[in-house]
């Protein structure tokens, strides 16, 4: 250790009481973190790159300090997906400050990672107080059934109006519209069911038909209208 000349020549004063770091909440326990296997939670974070052409949403499960789980939704750029991949492959058995300071390819990603260290390490995450944290295999029941992200795609202009193109419940294939053109209901697929039901044997046309759904006042719709072409 190098001390300047000024300290050198400092006399000594004694430290008064330090009762060390604020214990913070960690999966129904009070722990001072100290050192990185102090570190346990599972939680999210969210990114964005540095054009803000894309985003990632980044969720981890940490036990100890090592990532055991790691689950990377990105929508924007094409390139996102390929580097979701790579991360995916890259996070699990990474301590989180390694992690913080490996390259994971994507800005989204990267910042995602930064956000999401801030609440892991200040005790914020979803597991804070859940005893003994959430298992290994709780990023996939944040997906839903049929381990698909949940995407919302809505398209509008001042013009012509809105269009809802993709929702929770899948593709949206036909819009309801009342007397007023009003949208008051819609039509939709849900892929992952489809996917589902052909790996099970169906035919592509059967299958299409057995994932089929609506969602609000379909049975009043004046008329229907494809959001894609109409």
């Amino acid at each position: 250790m190098i001390y300047s000349k000024e300290v050198e020549e400092m006399c000594t004063v004694a430290q008064g009481v330090h009762h060390g770091c604020a214990p913070i909440p960690e999966e129904a326990k009070w722990i001072q973190a100290k050192k990185v296997e102090d570190i346990s939670g599972f939680t999210h974070g969210v990114g964005w790159c540095a054009p803000q052409q894309g985003a990632c949403k980044l969720s981890l499960n940490v036990k100890e300090g090592i990532i055991q789980e790691a689950l990377v939704e990105t929508i924007g750029c094409s390139g996102m997906t390929h580097s979701a991949a790579m991360a995916a492959e890259i996070l699990p058995g990474l301590t989180v400050m390694e992690a913080l300071n490996t390259d994971l390819v994507c800005d989204a990603i990267n910042t995602a990672m930064r956000e999401l260290f801030l609440q892991i390490v200040y005790g914020r995450t979803q597991s804070a107080f859940s005893e003994e944290g959430l298992p290994v295999g709780a990023g996939l029941e944040d997906l839903g059934k049929g381990l698909r992200s949940q995407v919302g795609t809505m398209y509008g202009t001042l013009k012509k109006g809105p269009r809802y193109l993709e929702m929770a419940e899948g593709y949206v294939t036909e819009l309801a519209l009342d007397k007023d053109d009003q949208i008051i209901g819609y039509k939709f697929v849900n892929f992952g069911k489809m996917t589902d039901f052909i790996k099970k044997g169906d035919d592509p046309t059967t299958a299409y038909e057995k994932s089929k759904g609506q969602y609000g006042r379909v049975d009043d719709a004046v008329r229907f209208i494809d959001p894609r072409k109409e």
